[in-house]
């Protein structure tokens, strides 16, 4: 169980400020809410009407993108001559919602058009080699590439040498040589004048979209918001930061969902059990973005771009079953893979405080759950991690890093030794030859060691504000869920509250969950913290903690409640 530093603001000053004293009349919010605001950096009347407000007008003009007008000028020339376009996708949940978007957008529009999503265990991740033979076989003159692209450099010439074209949309890191595709659509590229750079791949393809209807004419507000559904899903599955435009997307995409209008999405809501009229983003990470990516973890993730192009209600059902029947064999696959990971870390690094981070690696290993597994053993040892999956001396691999270390950056020092990889600060994939796998693993582990500083390796938990129990009500979580929807960059404010009682004896749920309830100047409170049960034994009845948690609402039948969720504890000695 790893401490963390809990990393406390200074308390609030005694004089006045008259930017929080404005904020806080301005919208009726109890004082400590507009401090909180303000500490976000969101400080005028403008800028929190912005922010609790999102509104499609405050989206920026796609044509900022430095190859949007050569792309579009492309796209509609191939819709004039009736060209096969291809839509080239990724089989994560960016990259399937990106590909049904443009698909979608474009068969509008009269394209004729088609979809392509890689195989992971035939093809790998983004364009390959071997799939291109396909594409030309169907016809296609023209490929849009979807969350993936920006460092195919020997696909795209290969596609050029095949007579085919190639408009890349992509928001991964590029390289220092870019690709020679027609186009090119990245808000990370160098020079980019696009004042945005967090978009997920979902949001360049939408930009893409707009930009189109913009020059036929249609962008009318109603087909501006008409696949926002797609654009809320992909952004928030991919755990981009939701500040500006993914924030905008993702609260009005989350509208879109919970009044249907797309079909498949409305199926894996049914059969994932959430309530449709108040789905979040936690909804979204947890329930249906497991769903879409388990197709593409255990066969084919053509099967979740079906789903969400879908126009027919008993179709829709009928593959959202498919896809519920693989999420359940993937969770199956990921438990036993945990398991077998943790056990080779227990043996292979005796003294974890030595250890910068971990490389572990299996024959028996299915790669569409390496990446879910990693970021699970990161929860745990809070060491990068990287997992690798190998089959007849090739093995693909995913990896996941800790606050503020670049694992992108990490694999840039020792490529010599993979034969690819891609991803950016936090995640990475990666394929290999076996016999590389030592000199990558002490050559990665020296880096790591090198430039992880070892306070880095105690995870930190950013406490918002110092409260005390009677401060919770109700009148606070409703200003509170004006800061929905929450995501990176703009999470759940956590809180803190210093010597409680422990006051009836605690104890675990499901998957050790820890059920506790405290009480402070006669406030009784119930705190719910998951994968905290490894705390149970460390607990009595009237103990004393420091509590850091979240608030939220629960909802049982017609009961509002509001529940603590605890993030971390620290025991009081007596």
């Amino acid at each position: 169980m790893m401490n963390k530093k809990w990393l406390i603001p200074s308390p609030p000053g005694k004089e006045i400020n008259p930017e929080i004293e404005k904020l806080s009349a301005e919208f009726k919010l109890p004082r400590l809410v507009a401090e909180l605001l303000y500490r976000k950096g969101i400080k005028t009347v403008n800028s929190a009407q912005e922010f609790f407000k999102p509104s499609m007008d405050n989206l920026y003009d796609p044509y900022l993108f430095p190859d949007m007008e050569k792309a579009v000028q492309r796209i509609l020339r191939a819709i004039d001559s009736k060209e096969k376009i291809t839509i080239y996708g990724d089989y994560d949940v960016d990259g399937t919602t990106a590909t049904a978007l443009l698909y979608l957008g474009l068969k509008r529009i009269g394209a004729n058009i088609d979809f392509y999503i890689p195989h992971r265990m035939i093809d790998g991740y983004g364009l390959s080699l071997g799939s291109l033979d396909a594409l030309r076989e169907n016809g296609s003159s023209l490929i849009i590439s979807v969350d993936c692209g920006v460092n195919a450099i020997e696909e795209i010439n290969a596609i050029n040498s095949m007579g085919m074209e190639i408009i890349i949309t992509d928001h991964h890191n590029p390289k220092d040589e870019l690709p020679p595709a027609f186009a090119i659509i990245n808000p990370k590229l160098p020079g980019t004048k696009y004042p945005y750079e967090h978009l997920a791949g979902v949001g360049v393809a939408y930009k893409l979209l707009m930009a189109i209807y913009n020059n036929l004419g249609i962008d009318s507000a109603e087909n501006k918001l008409k696949y926002m559904d797609l654009v809320a899903v992909g952004t928030i599955a991919d755990i981009v930061p939701l500040t500006s435009e993914n924030r905008i997307f993702a609260s009005i995409g989350l509208q879109h969902l919970i009044e249907k209008k797309n079909l498949g999405l409305n199926a894996l809501v049914q059969i994932s059990g959430l309530n449709q009229k108040n789905l979040d983003t936690t909804d979204i990470v947890f329930g249906i973005a497991p769903r879409i990516n388990a197709a593409g973890r255990m066969g084919s993730a053509s099967v979740s771009v079906e789903l969400l192009i879908s126009t027919d209600e008993a179709k829709s059902m009928e593959l959202a079953e498919i896809i519920e029947h693989q999420n359940s064999l993937r969770q199956q696959e990921d438990q036993k893979t945990f398991q077998e990971a943790c056990d080779i870390i227990e043996k292979k690094y005796k003294d974890l405080q030595q250890t910068s981070c971990m490389v572990v690696s299996s024959d028996d290993w299915h790669p569409g759950v390496i990446g879910i597994v990693a970021s699970k053993l990161v929860e745990k040892y809070y060491r990068p991690v990287i997992m690798i999956s190998f089959k007849d001396g090739f093995g693909s691999g995913s990896g996941r890093s800790v606050a503020d270390f670049d694992l992108f950056e990490a694999l840039k020092q020792t490529e010599h030794n993979l034969h690819s990889f891609g991803g950016h600060k936090y995640a990475v994939g990666l394929t290999i030859y076996q016999e590389y796998l030592d000199r990558f693993e002490n050559e990665l582990t020296r880096f790591v060691s090198e430039n992880l500083r070892l306070e880095q390796i105690q995870p930190p938990l950013q406490i918002d504000a110092e409260i005390e129990l009677y401060n919770i009500n109700n009148t606070l979580l409703d200003a509170l869920e004006h800061f929905a929807p929450f995501g990176p960059d703009n999470t759940r404010p956590v809180f803190m509250t210093r010597n409680v009682t422990i006051a009836s004896y605690p104890y675990n749920v499901g998957r050790n969950h820890l059920k506790l309830k405290v009480v402070k100047d006669g406030i009784y409170f119930n705190l719910i913290g998951y994968n905290l049960g490894d705390y149970l034994p460390l607990l009595k009845k009237n103990g004393k903690l420091d509590i850091a948690y979240t608030l939220e609402y629960n909802r049982f039948g017609n009961n509002l409640t509001i529940q603590g969720k605890l993030k971390d504890l620290q025991i009081l000695k007596d």
